[in-house]
């Protein structure tokens, strides 16, 4: 039975919904995961071992594992990166050149707890499950993810954790990552193009909205955010006495 609960909008550059009051397709069992190893060999060539795979037990649609690279002495973050997500294509509107196979990946403080024990706690598990949630929506409403797109959590945003007022994620390219990370070249047919979520404070997201992409990443790069998770960054969105 299909549910009459309203889906949060996919919001594109221009700040139009790509789609709003959205049906979930049925559940579909999932495809294999066709590109895994490559995926494992593109993170360990140009960000580090894999230390750790989350796998999935219960899939729809696609079946969504994360990769844990553990911070190194070079680089001092964790990375998580999905596979799965890019064995289907996804929806692109006729006439937008946008990739059509993707992957998501965040970059977390290198004291962030990811043991299985606490993952209990959404303190620590919500950036998995927003990956997951990610990689999977494109496939499930026949949309698609693409460079300055944002997503809340929820209509009204809420925040990801007790731990954060973060509430939304905007998809990006990393600037954390070395360049030749960013695409993977499957065969002749297939490119995989590698995205960063970064989380954004429900101000942030209004802004983008009103003023566009340009106007928030100028901000960012004022105040030097990077995609790298910060729970208490401060709102770029916000002045000190009020709200640009």
């Amino acid at each position: 039975m299909s549910s009459n609960k309203e889906k949060p909008a996919v919001v594109s550059l221009s700040g139009s919904p790509i789609f709003h009051h959205a049906e979930a397709t049925p559940f579909e069992a999932p495809r294999g995961e066709e590109c895994i190893e490559q995926i494992s060999d593109h993170i360990e060539a140009h960000l580090g071992k894999v230390e750790r795979v989350f796998h999935e037990i219960i899939s729809d649609t696609v079946h969504i594992d994360v990769h844990l690279v553990k911070p190194s002495e070079g680089f001092p973050f964790a990375r998580l990166v999905t596979s799965g997500m890019s064995d289907l294509p996804m929806t692109i509107p006729e006439g937008v050149e946008a990739p059509r196979f993707v992957e998501l990946l965040m970059t977390l403080p290198g004291n962030w707890r990811l043991d299985q024990d606490s993952f209990a706690d959404e303190v620590w598990y919500w950036p998995v499950r927003l990956l997951k949630r990610l990689a999977r929506l494109p496939h499930k409403y026949n949309t698609w993810l693409g460079f300055g797109h944002t997503v809340p959590n929820g209509d009204p945003a809420e925040p990801y954790a007790s731990s954060t007022r973060l509430c939304g994620a905007m998809i990006l390219l990393s600037m954390t990552v070395p360049d030749d990370f960013h695409r993977l070249r499957i065969d002749a047919n297939k490119e995989i193009t590698f995205f960063s979520v970064v989380p954004l404070y429900d101000e942030e997201m209004n802004l983008k909205l009103r003023a566009g992409s340009d106007e928030l990443l100028d901000k960012f790069d004022r105040m030097r955010v990077t995609d790298v998770v910060d729970l208490s960054r401060r709102n770029v969105a916000k002045k000190r006495f009020g709200i640009f």
